[in-house]
């Protein structure tokens, strides 16, 4: 069985989730998962 690979992002702001957005747009197979230690992450990406 093979492993998926994971993305780990740390930090939800600005730059986090527009890190998560170009890898998403270069890799659909890949897992991402984004911590951030405030309530709220950003949606601007």
């Amino acid at each position: 069985m093979a492993t998926k690979e994971r993305l780990i992002i740390v930090g939800g702001d600005a730059a986090g989730m527009s890190a998560a957005a170009q890898a998403r747009r270069m890799r659909d197979d890949l897992e991402i998962i984004a911590f951030e230690r405030g309530q709220h992450t950003s949606y601007s990406a």
